[in-house]
């Protein structure tokens, strides 16, 4: 990825529109060309290409059983007593390994208003982790509140359907916007307020430790994300996934595009989290054969699932594709 391609992808990231491309390269340009000379071929391949494919749910039921497994280790190890994996997402030690989230560190240190060296050893861990997996995979595979997220997100759709509720959308600015509040209240208070808040890390405590009243929160956001907005707090307020989008933007693992193969039906966008990402996948809108989608892409794998022609697939920077 070029220094302004991947500058473009860092500001979609934090929230700014993506914009239609000044130039595409000459690959890109002439098989647009040869895909659109013969119209009615293309349509009748596109038609052919929707009928017969039957959408799996391969990918998801892959990162499902990984987020649930991971989030059981952290029960076995506590009311066992095994010491494999020990603590809770916000801050943990595996098997001797100290790891501590990036953005659970952050707001600490703004907290206490100074570098905590003595943090800076279990956030490099995880920081690496990330790095390799791409860092917004945290949010699809291993967040529990992601997946209680996606199944209200399956009853709202119904809803929408029936016109029983209306999607309301935000700009995706906003997310950015309560990164720096989040930030900036833990220094004026001296207190980490967001861990207060985080679904995540409410519902990682509770699943270890028993439940208690902060359930009722999460309670309420997942009511709100059924009845008014979809994936409201993954999409357009948690802090979490910026912090980890920003880490992804130098991993090596991405989710990538291949123009030729698409037919720009668009159902790809529809089941993503953050369909921003999938801009490329619009036509007119790729500058390259090969493109990934982007740090903010939580490399969940709905898109590979749905998509028809297998334009979409897990790569690794630099490699031919994986998967």
């Amino acid at each position: 990825m070029n220094m302004s391609r991947f500058t473009e992808t860092f500001m979609v990231m934090l929230g700014r529109d993506p914009k239609k491309p000044e130039q595409v390269s000459e690959a890109v340009r002439q098989t647009m060309t040869l895909k659109y000379q013969d119209k009615d071929r293309f349509v009748q391949e596109k038609l052919h290409t929707r009928a017969s494919h039957r959408p799996s749910h391969e990918w998801r039921n892959r990162r499902w059983a990984v987020l649930i497994a991971v989030n059981l280790l952290f029960v076995l190890s506590f009311w066992l007593d095994i010491q494999m994996l020990e603590g809770s997402l916000t801050a943990s030690r595996f098997v001797g390994f100290h790891l501590i989230d990036l953005n659970s560190a952050l707001q600490v240190m703004l907290a206490h208003k100074h570098i905590i060296v003595n943090l800076f050893i279990g956030t490099f861990t995880v920081f690496l982790l990330w790095v390799l997996l791409g860092g917004r995979s945290f949010c699809s595979w291993v967040c529990p509140y992601h997946l209680l997220s996606e199944l209200a997100e399956m009853l709202h759709l119904k809803l929408v359907e029936k016109k029983r509720v209306t999607d309301h959308e935000f700009h995706r600015l906003t997310r950015t916007v309560f990164w720096v509040l989040f930030g900036l209240m833990a220094i004026v208070t001296g207190y980490t307020v967001f861990e207060t808040l985080s679904p995540t890390g409410i519902l990682s405590r509770a699943l270890i430790y028993g439940p208690g009243l902060a359930l009722g929160w999460v309670f309420l956001l997942l009511v709100f994300e059924v009845v008014y907005s979809r994936r409201a707090w993954c999409r357009y307020v948690c802090p979490i996934g910026l912090t980890y989008g920003a880490v992804g933007a130098i991993s090596p693992l991405q989710v990538s595009f291949r123009v030729e193969h698409c037919f720009h039906e668009g159902d790809c966008r529809k089941v993503c989290l953050v369909p921003h990402v999938l801009d490329v996948t619009v036509k007119g809108r790729a500058t390259d054969m090969n493109m990934g989608l982007g740090p903010d892409c939580t490399r969940c794998g709905l898109c590979i699932d749905v998509c028809p022609t297998g334009a979409l697939g897990y790569e690794v920077k630099g490699l031919s594709r994986l998967l």
